[in-house]
């Protein structure tokens, strides 16, 4: 069974730094796209930065020139490197990949179970 695993949250405060990591598991044998989203409390889940198998990266708007992704294809880990954040950006942040299932033979997307970053003031 495919599974995600995110670490990394935690308290930082404004002007501060995170690193996020998300590991793919189970029966894969291959990822394309690996995203982050984050969800604040009472709004939606957002897109926030993807990278492909390729490396090619996009970003939301919010987080152009703060926020890199990046991915280690032999660890099947997606990280997203947060710099100079600012308390908008405290959510629970959720790791999201597409994924050739070997046990299924199939492509489907996966969910982490979130981890949360806040940021004070």
């Amino acid at each position: 069974q495919v599974q995600l695993v995110e670490s990394g949250g935690g308290l930082v405060q404004a002007g501060g730094s995170l690193r996020l990591s998300c590991v793919a598991s189970g029966s894969i044998l291959s990822i394309n796209i690996m995203d982050w989203y984050r969800q604040a409390p009472g709004k939606q889940r957002d897109l926030i930065a993807s990278v492909t198998s390729g490396d090619r990266t996009n970003y939301a708007d919010s987080v152009k020139g703060r926020f890199t992704i990046s991915r280690d294809n032999a660890r099947k880990t997606v990280y997203l490197q947060m710099n100079n954040l600012k308390p908008e950006d405290t959510a629970v942040y959720y790791c999201h990949a597409e994924i050739f299932d070997g046990r299924y033979y199939r492509h489907a997307t996966y969910w982490g179970q979130g981890t949360q970053v806040t940021v004070s003031q």
